[in-house]
């Protein structure tokens, strides 16, 4: 994994340096368009959803090159691992809690799957099928291209879609489907009823949903300033456009007929992680200057990684005080008719 590593960040790097410049400009466009958001402006789902796929198109090549390609930071389960150890043993975790009668034979939906590394684990540790979807196409051939390099495109399926659509799957198809930080902070409150249904609409009678998502905690409190504050800084560095509690969730989940089997916090916290993944930005950055200072890298590289700093000190400080947590866990179950 070393050699990947090194391979994925110079290809991240590579990336960056040659986006266009209409690329670049509608990345920072869509950070301001999320700072705009917690200012209090009205946005419509379409905008909201066109700044995040412009934002992503960048910043995931951008976490690449800073180890972070799967795009969220899992709960710290054994300080002697790292980022990439812990993501591991959360998504062992999450595939447990799908509870899989025959998992040779299953076939697993993956919501906003990135660039597929979490599909290629759970293909490889199952034996079975997964398919993928996620709004940002760039991704997506990244997966497809992985699938390939793998040799696995029977097993791995992926294409463009996007949450607020129905979903483009049959009825009763799959055995169970997950997400990792990557459906619910994407939705206003009203609109959480319609993905619960096309979740509901397209898993087997006893496929389960299992999840581990960014979601704010019983104890934040809208009218506290200091709340208020905080999650203003952070929101927009973890690209989503809402933040919703557990019990919004659960009940839309509830009302589109699942049981709700789980719903609690995190088993660590992932802000040690955070902290780890700070200080290896603030080294990089030097690095990134360095490139800029002979153009090889533009200015508005070192301008966002300032930003996603500052963000990740907003949320570290909110995790810490048990306001949000990045790895929420709900699983719920389709019953059996």
């Amino acid at each position: 994994m070393d050699w990947y590593r090194i391979k994925t960040s110079f290809i991240g790097l590579k990336r960056l340096a040659t986006l266009s410049k209409e690329d670049k400009q509608a990345c920072i466009d869509g950070y301001r368009f999320f700072q705009r958001m917690q200012a209090g402006e009205e946005t419509k789902t379409e905008d909201e959803t066109q700044a995040v796929l412009d934002y992503y198109k960048v910043l995931n090549n951008m976490l690449a090159v800073f180890d972070v390609e799967k795009l969220y930071i899992p709960p710290q389960l054994d300080e002697a691992q790292g980022l990439y150890g812990n993501q591991m043993l959360i998504e062992q975790h999450v595939l447990q809690q799908m509870n899989l009668k025959d998992p040779e034979n299953s076939h697993l939906l993956d919501m906003g799957c990135g660039r597929g590394r979490i599909s290629y684990h759970f293909a490889t540790s199952t034996g079975g099928q997964v398919s993928g979807y996620n709004i940002d196409a760039n991704q997506i051939e990244s997966a497809i291209d992985w699938a390939n390099e793998c040799e696995m495109n029977d097993q791995l399926h992926f294409k463009v879609g996007n949450h607020h659509d129905p979903l483009t799957y049959e009825s009763d198809m799959f055995d169970a489907c997950y997400s990792f930080g990557a459906v619910w902070p994407f939705f206003k409150k009203e609109e959480l009823d319609d993905h619960a249904k096309e979740m509901y609409r397209v898993l087997k009678p006893g496929g389960r949903y299992s999840c581990s998502e960014y979601l704010l905690t019983p104890h934040f409190d809208w009218n506290n300033e200091e709340h208020a504050n905080l999650h203003k800084v952070f929101l927009p560095t973890l690209a989503a456009t809402h933040s919703m509690y557990p019990a919004d969730v659960c009940a839309a989940l509830e009302r589109a007929g699942f049981k709700i089997l789980t719903s609690a916090p995190s088993k660590a916290p992932a802000w040690p992680l955070c902290d780890q993944k700070r200080d290896l930005v603030t080294i990089g950055r030097k690095f990134i200057r360095a490139l800029e200072a002979v153009r090889i890298l533009p200015p508005w590289v070192e301008e966002s990684l300032d930003l996603l700093q500052k963000g990740g000190d907003a949320w570290r400080d909110a995790e810490k005080a048990k306001l949000a947590d990045l790895n929420w866990r709900i699983v719920a179950e389709k019953p059996v008719a």
